[in-house]
Formats: C-alpha cells, sequence, structure tokens
C-alpha cells in the first residue's frame, strides 16, 4: 500500500500533535505538514503535496468551509475530511456544498482514522455513526415536492452508504457484487441529483430518505 500523505488543519497546536502522533503509528500514513487556519495551509500547499487532509471548521483568518472550498477548486484530486465538534453540526452542508470528502467528530480513534482515510482515498465517504446520529438529530428533514422513490434494495444501498460503509462491505452485508452495488449507486445518484456520495447523503437526510 502507497504511503498517504496527511495534512493537519487545526488551530489548536495541542490536538494537532496529538493527532499527528496517532497518525504516524498507522502503517500507511505519514503527517507531512500541520497548519493552523486556511491561509496556512494554502501557502504549504504550494511546496508540499497531499493525498488527505484533516480539516477544523471553526478556525482564525481563514475558516475550514473556506479552505476547503479553495483546496478543491485548485487540488481537486485532494481528499478533505471534516474534523468536527458536537457544535458544529450546522456546518455539514457548508462543508459538503465546499467538497468534503468525509465527517469525524475530534474525538474520534486511530482505527477509525484509519477507515475513514482508506475510504476517502477510494473515492468513497465516510461519516462517522455517532456523527450521523447527530447530523439526524440537527437536520430534520424539509417538507419537500420532490418525491424519490427507492426500491426496497436501493433503500438498504442507501442506508449503508450513510452509515460509512464502503462499497466492499456493502457487497457484504448484502450477498451481491460490487459491481451490482456500483450499479445500485447509479441508480441512487441519477434519482437524486447527487454528484457524489456526500452530496448523495445529504439529500437523503434533508429529505427524510434515511433515519
Amino acid at each position: 500500500m502507497e504511503i498517504a500523505k496527511v495534512i493537519i488543519v487545526d488551530d489548536h497546536v495541542i490536538f494537532r500533535k496529538g493527532l499527528t502522533t496517532i497518525l504516524n503509528e498507522i502503517d500507511f500514513v505519514k503527517v507531512v505538514g500541520e497548519a493552523s487556519n486556511g491561509n496556512e495551509l494554502l501557502d504549504l500547499l504550494k511546496k508540499q503535496s497531499a493525498d488527505v487532509i484533516l480539516m477544523d471548521i471553526k478556525m482564525p483568518v481563514m475558516d475550514g468551509v473556506e479552505a476547503t472550498r479553495k483546496v478543491s477548486a485548485k487540488y481537486p484530486g485532494i481528499k478533505i475530511i471534516a474534523l468536527t465538534m458536537f457544535e458544529e453540526i450546522s456546518y455539514f452542508n457548508k462543508m459538503i456544498e465546499a467538497g468534503a470528502s468525509g465527517f469525524l467528530l475530534k474525538k474520534t480513534t486511530s482505527e477509525e482514522l484509519q477507515k475513514a482515510i482508506n475510504l476517502v482515498l477510494s473515492d468513497e465517504s465516510y461519516f462517522s455513526d455517532e456523527f450521523m446520529s447527530s447530523v439526524n438529530l440537527y437536520l430534520k428533514p424539509r417538507q419537500t415536492e420532490t418525491t424519490v422513490v427507492l426500491t426496497e434494495r436501493e433503500q438498504e444501498v442507501l442506508d449503508l452508504i450513510c452509515k460509512g460503509f464502503s462499497n466492499v462491505e456493502i457487497s457484504s452485508q448484502l450477498g451481491v457484487s460490487t459491481r451490482t452495488v456500483d450499479g445500485f449507486r447509479a441508480r441512487l445518484f441519477e434519482k437524486t441529483g447527487a454528484k457524489n456520495a456526500p452530496n448523495l447523503v445529504m439529500f437523503a437526510i434533508k429529505n427524510g430518505l434515511v433515519k
């Protein structure tokens, strides 16, 4: 497995150092830089490439939403995972629209970090179970005229995507091939108009398609 180059962006130096220690203990991960805000991150990216950025949301000078938007536009190959606190759930929509591929609560574990990084590097998304439970409580489904009718199997796939399952895990869970799962994903994207998995998750929550 190739080494994944990770940059940590957070305005609390103690948190950055602790997270760096945890990440560098993962075999395929190497922390290649740190930044305390979006401006520092953009300066860092001029001289240091990265595969994944772990992005705090509330930061001085340039916050995580703006930094995510600018990085996604200039470096579309870099995957961004938001690091959040419970009280920052209101930023979910903004971070997804800016280009984030996943969300982790700051009290995450080494195992969850490893899974999240693996998934986003495979062009999938990751949302921690605890975070998704909180988002569902915060983002009450809206009344909408949009009617999306899903088959029973499409609903099952959607539920598992929202729980952070990878294509391989979904295929194992449902007893179908990964190619079949890809087909279900494609139909879900078509029916909802979502461009990617994070957009699909956001649409599903907003429209009450998942609990």
